[in-house]
């Protein structure tokens, strides 16, 4: 994480212990190696991605299939927690954390609705993210049925 702080933004102190443990069932792939390399918001046309589960839970795969969408639910690792304000660089606006997009919050938890390519072993393969490469998986879901 850096301290660099833009004009305008806020940072507050963060508590001295979480108050919940996330179990990491796998890793994502991707072909992107910086955030500012990834794309907004995912790209339904863009490179097929890979989610590595942990072999642990891999029975947990039972059932997923191919051809659906899946939300799937990543740690950005790579984002600050502290900022209450942000100065977006892509938005003229200073805001609040709880009123952007932004990784950088204090729980940078992401959530992205992608395509199930297939599934090979442990290794689910799916189109829409928008993370880096390594980023932890903390969960995939079904899309909700219509």
């Amino acid at each position: 994480m850096s301290d660099d702080i833009r004009p305008h933004e806020v940072a507050v102190a963060l508590p001295d212990s979480p108050d919940a443990g996330v179990y990491f069932i796998g890793r994502i792939r991707t072909p992107w190696k910086t955030r500012e390399e990834c794309p907004r918001r995912g790209d339904a046309d863009g490179p097929i991605c890979r989610l590595e589960i942990d072999p642990r839970w891999a029975e947990g795969l039972r059932g997923v299939q191919p051809q659906t969408q899946a939300q799937v639910l990543y740690w950005m690792h790579q984002a600050r927690r502290d900022l209450v304000v942000q100065a977006p660089r892509r938005r003229p606006v200073v805001a609040g954390t709880f009123a952007l997009r932004s990784p950088v919050r204090p729980n940078p938890i992401a959530s992205s609705m992608v395509e199930l390519i297939g599934v090979e072993g442990t290794t689910v393969l799916v189109r829409g993210l928008d993370c880096v490469d390594g980023t932890p998986l903390i969960d995939l879901k079904p899309a909700p049925s219509h």
